[in-house]
């Protein structure tokens, strides 16, 4: 049986953890614990009967009760299964981070690493240009580098407007599919 268990939200993993060491010290029949990606506020307990599912929760800090209805592995199965997606990050990529600390940031593909689901991508916003790891689910494409004989030249140009106006803060967009001049440097989102 499949309990749902509701955590107060973004305490998720400290209850997971709160309540695997209460299952351990009391040896109670209870199976798996998960924390499914994206699902805030629950997790999901898996025992052998309800006593043991409420036992495990019971008094603890971040852990509000469980609901009634217990729920079959057919209806979870999408959040507990991770879903393998086809990878379409390609290097030189300019893409937006979606993700905490750099959140709406813009940056460069550098380096893909599809083994550990990771990017390597340099801030288009530094005056410096230092490497930083993203996960690849935190990343989304906002631009591709399509044509490959010139983007070498179009690329250092860019980056030399970038570097004269990071003195004032403000950043131009740069349409390279764009044949006529854009008439300014005042960028989109101003």
């Amino acid at each position: 049986m499949i309990y749902i268990i509701k955590v107060t939200t973004n305490k998720e993993d400290r209850a997971l953890e709160l309540i695997s060491s209460k299952i351990k010290k009391h040896q109670l029949q209870v199976f798996s614990l998960a924390r499914p990606h994206g699902l805030r506020g629950y997790v999901f307990l898996e025992a052998e009967n309800r006593e043991s599912a409420e036992e495990a929760a019971y008094n603890l800090p971040y852990v509000k009760g469980i609901i009634g209805k217990t729920v079959e592995y057919s209806e979870i199965k999408n959040m507990i299964e991770p879903v393998l997606e086809e990878i379409n990050i390609e290097k030189g990529d300019i893409v937006e981070i979606i993700g905490e600390p750099f959140k709406k940031e813009k940056a460069k593909v550098v380096r893909i690493d599809k083994g550990k689901g990771e990017a390597v991508v340099t801030l288009l916003a530094a005056v410096v240009p230092i490497p930083v790891t993203v996960k690849l689910d935190n990343i989304k494409v906002i631009r591709r580098d399509k044509e490959d004989g010139q983007s070498g030249s179009d690329e250092e140009g860019s980056e030399n407007i970038k570097k004269d106006d990071n003195e004032n803060n403000e950043q131009p967009k740069i349409n390279k599919d764009y044949d006529e001049p854009m008439g300014g440097l005042i960028p989109d989102d101003y």
